[in-house]
C-alpha cells in the first residue's frame, strides 16, 4: 500500500500542522521532517499523503473561517454590494480588503496550479525541508531587520479598517508573492506573509491579522481541490485518518490563533527565526548522520 498511517501518525501530525500552520514555522516542512527523523515508513509523495496533508489543511482554514466570521461576514457582504454597484474602486473598508484578499490570493493560487507536480516531489526530500526551514528562519531574521518602523496597534476592534485605509493594490499583490514561497516545505506562509506585511510598514498585529485573513481562501480553496480524490479513493482507514487529523489540526489551529495574537501585540519574529535555523541545521546533522 503506497500510503498508509496509523492513528497515533495521523493524530501526531494534524496536530502539528495545526500549530505550524499558523506559526511561521512552515506546517509543510516539518510534515517531511518528522517523518524522516522518526522513521516511520509513510510514502510521502504518494496522493493519498498530499490528500491527508489537504485534509488537515481544510481543518485549518475552518478554524480560521469561524474564529474570523464575523470579519469574514463583513468583507463578504461589502464585497457583493460592491461588485453589484460595479464598484471595483470601493471606499467601503469591507470591500477594499475583500478586494485586497482576492488579490493576494491570485499569485500563490496561480503557482500552486502550475507547479504542483514539481513541488509534490519535494516532499520526499526531509533534507531539502530542513534546508528550506532554514532558508525561512533566514527570512524572518531579515523582516524583523529591515522593516519599517510601525505603532503597535492599540486599538484591535478597528484592525480591518487600519489595513485596508493602508494597503495599496500593489502591497497586496507583493505580499501574496511572498505566500508563493509556502509551496516549497520549510517554507512558512504565516512566516512569509507576516514578512511582507512588516516591509509595507504593517505593525506585527496588522501583519498578523491579514495573513490569517489571506490563508483562509487559498488553503480552503486548495483542500477542496484535493479532498475529492480522498472521498473517491475507496479506503476507509484513509479516510478515518484524515478526519482525526483534521480534527487534531482543528482544535491546535484554535489555539494557536488565540496564542499568536495575543503574543504579537508585544514581540517579534526572531524567536521563530532562530528556532527555524537551529531546527532546520540540526535535522540536517541528523539526518545526514542517518544515511
Amino acid at each position: 500500500m503506497s500510503f498508509m498511517l496509523s492513528h497515533f501518525q495521523a493524530a501526531v501530525l494534524g496536530t502539528l500542522q495545526g500549530v505550524s500552520e499558523l506559526f511561521p514555522i512552515s506546517s509543510l516542512g516539518h510534515s517531511v521532517i518528522l517523518p524522516g527523523l522518526l522513521h516511520w515508513q509513510i510514502d510521502q509523495n504518494a496522493d493519498y499523503f498530499l490528500t491527508f496533508v489537504v485534509a488537515t489543511h481544510f481543518a485549518t482554514a475552518l478554524a480560521l473561517f469561524l474564529v474570523y466570521r464575523n470579519a469574514w461576514a463583513r468583507i463578504i457582504y461589502g464585497l457583493l454590494s460592491s461588485i453589484w454597484a460595479l464598484e471595483f474602486r470601493p471606499t467601503n473598508p469591507d470591500a477594499k480588503l475583500g478586494f485586497l484578499l482576492i488579490i493576494g490570493t491570485v499569485p500563490a493560487g496561480a503557482a500552486g496550479l502550475i507547479f504542483q507536480r514539481q513541488v509534490q516531489r519535494l516532499f520526499i526530500s526531509p533534507a531539502a525541508a530542513a534546508l528550506f526551514l532554514m532558508l525561512n528562519g533566514g527570512l524572518l531574521y531579515l523582516a524583523e531587520r529591515l522593516r519599517r518602523n510601525a505603532k503597535a496597534s492599540e486599538d484591535l476592534n478597528r484592525i480591518d479598517e487600519r489595513i485596508a485605509a493602508q494597503m495599496s493594490w500593489w502591497q497586496s499583490a507583493k505580499v501574496g508573492l511572498t505566500q508563493v514561497l509556502a509551496l516549497l516545505p520549510g517554507f512558512s506562509r504565516t512566516g512569509s506573509t507576516i514578512a511582507g506585511g512588516l516591509l509595507i510598514g504593517f505593525s506585527h498585529e496588522e501583519a498578523l491579522r491579514f495573513s490569517f485573513l489571506l490563508a483562509t481562501p487559498i488553503i480552503g480553496a486548495a483542500a477542496l481541490l484535493k479532498l475529492p480524490v480522498l472521498l473517491h479513493s475507496g479506503s476507509v482507514f484513509a479516510i478515518d485518518n484524515a478526519a482525526l487529523g483534521a480534527l487534531c489540526a482543528a482544535v491546535a489551529a484554535c489555539v494557536s490563533i488565540k496564542v499568536l495574537t495575543r503574543y504579537f501585540q508585544t514581540k517579534t519574529l526572531t524567536p521563530f527565526a532562530i528556532y527555524c535555523a537551529a531546527v532546520g541545521l540540526l535535522s540536517l546533522i541528523v539526518l545526514g548522520v542517518a544515511r
